[in-house]
């Protein structure tokens, strides 16, 4: 899941857990079902349109209000949510769901024909989702979208209000992880063709999940209420979600430290630090990869040589130990740990080894190949970073180390999170800080955002061996096959250094200890459903 603002790491002397236990203030917001939660994820999001969100604060806000046919549980595994049961055929390609009594936030039923809308409106090339690809596996759909194809011929159909039937177009190992994905949620048809506008407004967003928005103060806060006419509603215990919109991390600790907050994503590493010597930071698993992102477009990074050569001369474990207190891991490719090959039971980045590490006198040498030697005659290089204190402190670690080990000047910018959201989308970052956060428990999540075509790939590199090996393993059930398949492209990828891989993340929380049940199933996407206060 893209375009991580948030993510900081965390410490690996602490216990990895996906369900909060509690390790935070003392002060909290009450206790029991009169409970209000308040937590910050970032800033002002881009959008609450599930159609078009991409970034992760986004999915946190769309993830209280609306639910897909799956959620996925503390262990990132799928189990029934608006769907109450499923069929699956022997071939695996028809998949026949089948819903349960529920209503939209405005009392509308929640409906078979609402899905089968917005999955299709997701596809339509008129929204340009930039999230459509996730429904590809979809028979139909990669044609709807790319080609102008038929919507009707979609394999998604409501056979009745409670019944929904899909079509694959090829196996797909981890289809009912996806559905748990925001591209996935339903929207209301007549919500949507009232106003285009209606994803911006609070007044106008109507859900289906859990809680309903209440108030949406821009650049300040949004705040959600609990629906008591949501199907599960005797086991939502809060009754309010406040998430202040903030950038700036140090001031959301020292709304912690006054009790103001109940829980802060990712907070600096020096107050992490601080936190963690207090007994008041947690530490959640998190597949997830820090990366710079080149522009392969523009000079000189059209160049895989000078794009190895900035790979080599940068110290990852320096910046894990020096910037980030030990909070994430040195980056040893593309794809982070905490993938597991089910075939052989191993966790996928281990078995792929070390394909990327400091090496200045390699990096020397690419450079000069390139035709600057000692960066004389290079053009003038840019980083891209979003406001955070975390994204400054590495840009300017890594600015010092490409100005000694290559005697490259590297010009820093930073821009707040829509403008620069913009400047990559565009194409106009010449290098951007960027992150990548796994939408589901697959190592293809991390495969197919690197496609020649990939909507997500805004550094627009392509391979056509890439392509054809990632393209392979999405087209086939055997699982030591697709292994085996990503396992060859991600060292392609990595041999042409698409990306610049800094380190694989791990998500620090500040926490109240009082506050349990908040799940994060590895993605950062937190679920607040069965959270509740501690008496």
């Amino acid at each position: 899941m893209k375009k991580k603002q948030l993510l900081t790491m965390a410490l690996a002397a602490l216990t990895a857990c996906s369900v909060f236990a509690g390790c935070g203030s003392e002060s909290g917001s009450g206790s029991g079902d009169q409970a209000t939660i308040r937590a910050t994820f970032g800033t002002e999001p881009e959008t609450i349109d599930p159609g078009k969100a991409t970034g992760v604060p986004e999915a946190t806000y769309l993830g209280e209000m609306f639910e897909g046919l799956t959620s996925l549980d503390k262990d990132g595994q799928p189990v029934p949510a608006a769907a109450e049961k499923w069929d699956v055929s022997e071939d695996g390609l028809t998949y026949t769901f089948h819903l349960r009594d529920n209503k939209w936030s405005n009392g509308d039923p929640v409906t078979a024909q609402d899905f089968e809308f917005a999955w299709k409106r997701t596809l339509s090339q008129d929204l340009a989702s930039e999230y459509a690809y996730m429904l590809f596996p979809i028979q139909g759909a990669e044609d709807y979208n790319k080609n102008g194809g038929s919507a009707d011929k979609v394999g998604v159909k409501a056979v009745d209000d409670k019944t929904l039937e899909v079509h694959l177009a090829r196996p797909t190992a981890y289809f009912l992880a996806l559905l748990a994905h925001q591209s996935f949620f339903p929207v209301n048809k007549n919500v949507v063709d009232k106003d285009k506008d209606w994803a911006t407004k609070s007044d106008e967003i109507v859900g289906n999940g859990a809680f309903k928005m209440e108030s949406w103060e821009h650049n300040s806060k949004i705040t959600v209420v609990k629906r008591d006419d949501y199907w599960d509603k005797d086991n939502v215990k809060v009754q309010k979600i406040e998430m202040p919109l903030i950038d700036n991390m140090s001031t959301a600790v020292s709304m912690f430290d006054n009790g103001d907050l109940d829980l802060v994503l990712a907070p600096p590493a020096a107050d992490a630090e601080r936190l963690k010597g207090e007994g008041k930071l947690q530490l959640n698993k998190n597949v997830g990869t820090y990366y710079y992102e080149f522009n392969t477009k523009m000079a000189p990074f059209d160049n895989p040589k000078v794009r190895k050569a900035f790979a080599l001369a940068i110290d990852r474990q320096s910046i894990v130990d020096q910037v980030m207190h030990g909070q994430a891991s040195p980056a040893t490719g593309w794809i982070p740990t905490g993938f597991t090959d089910p075939t052989t039971k191993k966790d996928f980045a281990e078995e792929s080894g070390k394909l990327v590490e400091e090496n200045v006198d390699e990096a020397k040498k690419l450079l000069a190949e390139a035709g600057y030697p000692d960066g004389q005659g290079l053009p003038p290089v840019t980083l891209l970073y979003n406001t955070n204190e975390n994204h400054k402190a590495i840009a300017e670690a890594v600015q010092e180390m490409w100005k000694k080990n290559l005697g490259v000047d590297v010009e820093l910018v930073n821009q707040e999170w829509k403008v620069y959201l913009q400047t990559r989308k565009t194409g106009q970052a010449q290098i951007a800080r960027a992150g990548w956060v796994g939408d589901y428990l697959d190592p293809m999540t991390f495969g197919d955002y690197l496609l020649s075509d990939g909507t997500n790939n805004y550094g627009k590199y392509s391979n056509p061996k890439y392509d054809e090996l990632i393209h392979a393993a999405q087209n086939s059930n055997d699982q030591a096959f697709r292994m085996k398949s990503m396992h060859d492209a991600e060292k392609i990828a990595i041999d042409d250094m698409a990306v610049l891989p800094v380190y694989f993340y791990k998500t620090a929380v500040a926490l109240n200890p009082k506050l349990k049940g908040v799940i994060d199933p590895g993605n950062s996407v937190f679920n607040f459903k069965n959270a509740y206060f501690e008496k």
